[in-house]
């Protein structure tokens, strides 16, 4: 009875499941009748329809007499079996703050998270109805939840192509994101990595300049499961550059004018990518004018017209030329810039001895320092001219086979040399003040930048002068005349002392021979005793005149600031000497005696005072005949 009742009940909860199932087949069958009613409408074009007709329309058709166990089975493989990390369409039924619903055709929508389409400017990129492939990440079937992913959808699509790709040989674009260790960072929808190495066809010094750009790739190797791809931009374009070459050399030949791309730039010149191959464009090439560094002019990657000056086809090195394009200026610098014209350029360049000017590209002339100023001695160009500034000048001399001008600026202006001379004529007298002082002399300033040299030998006549300084200081006003003017070397030359009469002229006449004169002694030698007559006249007394006695030096017997008196014995007013003489003194006073003692002698009574009379005579006569001889001498 038991065992009735219990089959009862259990045929009684099959029937309530089975009408169960019915009912909600039913009502999943009115739902799907008004989603396909719902979708039609959204429908815009005639291919989208038959597309979800085609994906709506079940594998399977009922007919009405289907038992409750068929209908039952075709309920559970209308349910689309699905993997985990298998790609299947879906349509978006719902977007919310979190998440967004997506229909794969299960029992329950799949859901995305929202941040899959959150663009950068924080805007949600999805709305209702749209189509997209997505990835099953979890499908729990108990659950029944289906977690989805667009993002790893579409890197399936991207390996699926880059096996496609690799297995083709072909190129794949992508862009460098970032630089990384040894290299870059690549998005081609997946992460790629491209070694340094393969960036360019030569090592690349700024490696950032690639970022952010976009290029062709070739795919080296990739494995999936290690999520690694590594990409090579070098084969690509050495297999292009290898293809321009062919072309290239075929089309080189001397004097040929080509268009390059610079490459790469180095202090001697610029290597140029004719396509394919490299030529060399010597710096002194660029330009008929100065060129300091190529990379002034030029920077890598610049497309400049180059003329072929030779190729060698084995060794494959092409010499180029940029100045040979245009003509060379130096062929008619004769006709436009003859001597004695007057021009205006740029100074390009200082050095010691002068400053370089460019007359035009390619020409250039040198101002000489000793071209710059008529009275000033320039030491340095930079006195008078700076790099960059314009100025005028005038041509002094062409030689254009040595490719050399010779300019002068001082040669603008008149030169204060020519009227100088009739502004200041011989002996005339002007007044100045000391601009300098030198051990040789004092420079007065006279005018327009002239200055006039007193020598140390004419401020005074008579003063011994070690230094004008122990005289003079700079600023004094003075007088001074002027003694010459030489025009050819620029020298002004002046005297102080010539603005009074020499005291030498009168000396003879102040102090005549065998005067007898007194002084102080200014200084003491082994070969005599100086002696000043008045200021800056002195006399000599030499050893020899000092005494009768042999005196071995004066020294030990005077001393400085002694005053002594002395005869004159000569004087010399053109050397401008003095000869003095002491012992003279004692000889004169000899002389005396003999004449007083011969004068007072009574005549002779004998023969011996007669004689004696005799030899006084003859000694007083040899005496004043000897002191001639000396004078004389």
């Amino acid at each position: 009875m038991n065992n009735i009742t219990e089959e009862n009940e259990n045929q009684d909860m099959n029937t309530e499941e089975v009408e169960t199932q019915e009912a909600e087949l039913e009502a999943q069958e009115e739902t799907d009748v008004q989603d396909e009613v719902d979708t039609q409408d959204e429908v815009e074009t005639l291919e989208e329809f038959e597309e979800q007709e085609e994906t709506s329309t079940p594998d399977y058709e009922i007919t009405g007499d289907e038992s409750m166990e068929e209908l039952l089975g075709i309920y559970e493989s209308s349910l689309k079996k699905f993997e985990e990390g298998q790609v299947v369409t879906g349509t978006v039924i719902s977007v919310g703050k979190d998440m967004v619903l997506v229909d794969v055709g299960y029992k329950s929508e799949g859901r995305i998270s929202i941040q899959e389409f959150i663009d950068e400017q924080g805007s949600v990129n999805v709305k209702l109805n749209d189509r997209f492939e997505v990835m099953i990440e979890v499908w729990d079937e108990e659950e029944e939840t289906v977690l989805l992913s667009r993002e790893k959808a579409k890197k399936v699509k991207v390996w699926d192509a880059i096996k496609d790709i690799y297995d083709a040989d072909g190129t794949i674009e992508g862009v460098i994101t970032n630089r990384v260790k040894g290299g870059f960072s690549v998005d081609i929808g997946l992460q790629a990595f491209l070694p340094g190495s393969q960036a360019d066809l030569r090592p690349i010094r700024n490696m950032d300049e690639m970022v952010n750009k976009t290029y062709e790739f070739k795919i080296l190797k990739y494995n999936k499961k290690r999520n690694n791809i590594v990409l090579s931009r070098r084969v690509l374009l050495e297999a292009e550059r290898e293809t321009l070459r062919a072309a290239t050399l075929q089309a080189i030949e001397n004097d040929k004018v080509m268009e390059g791309i610079v490459k790469n730039i180095t202090e001697y010149g610029i290597f140029v990518d004719l396509g394919g191959v490299d030529g060399l464009l010597h710096i002194t090439d660029i330009s008929w004018g100065r060129v300091k560094h190529p990379s002034e002019l030029y920077a890598v990657g610049d497309k400049i017209t180059v003329k072929i000056l030779s190729f060698d086809f084995e060794k494959e090195r092409v010499s180029l030329g940029m100045k040979q394009l245009t003509p060379d200026p130096w062929t008619t610098a004769k006709d436009k810039y003859p001597t004695g014209s007057k021009i205006v350029g740029k100074v390009v360049s200082l050095t010691d001895y002068g400053a370089f000017i460019e007359l035009e590209e390619g020409v250039e002339g040198l101002i000489h320092v000793s071209e710059m100023s008529w009275t000033r001695k320039i030491r340095h160009p930079s006195q008078m001219v700076t790099v960059g500034e314009q100025v005028e000048a005038v041509v002094l001399d062409l030689k254009p086979d040595n490719r050399r001008i010779s300019l002068g600026i001082k040669q603008t202006q008149e030169n204060p040399w020519e009227v100088i001379s009739q502004k200041y004529p011989v002996g005339t007298i002007i007044e100045g003040k000391i601009k300098n002082i030198t051990e040789f002399g004092l420079f007065i300033g006279i005018d327009d930048d002239i200055d006039g040299l007193v020598h140390i030998s004419d401020i005074s006549w008579t003063k011994r002068i070690k230094h004008p300084s122990e005289v003079y200081k700079k600023g004094d006003t003075i007088q001074a005349v002027v003694l010459d003017i030489d025009k050819a070397n620029e020298r002004f030359s002046l005297g102080i002392k010539q603005t009074q009469s020499d005291p030498w002229e009168t000396v003879a006449q102040r102090y005549e021979v065998g005067k007898e004169i007194s002084g102080v002694i200014t200084n003491l030698t082994d070969f005599g005793v100086f002696v000043e007559l008045e200021e800056g006249i002195e006399g000599l007394v030499h050893v020899s005149e000092i005494s009768k006695e042999n005196i071995k030096s004066p020294k030990d017997h005077y001393q400085v600031g002694d005053t002594i008196t002395a005869k004159v014995m000569n004087i010399n007013s053109d050397e401008r000497r003095i000869g003095l003489s002491i012992k003279r003194l004692e000889d004169d006073d000899d002389e005396k005696y003999l004449e007083e003692f011969a004068k007072n002698m009574k005549p002779a009574t004998s023969s011996f005072g007669e004689i004696l009379r005799n030899n006084i005579q003859e000694q007083i006569e040899a005496k004043k005949v000897q002191e001639n001889n000396k004078e004389d001498e």
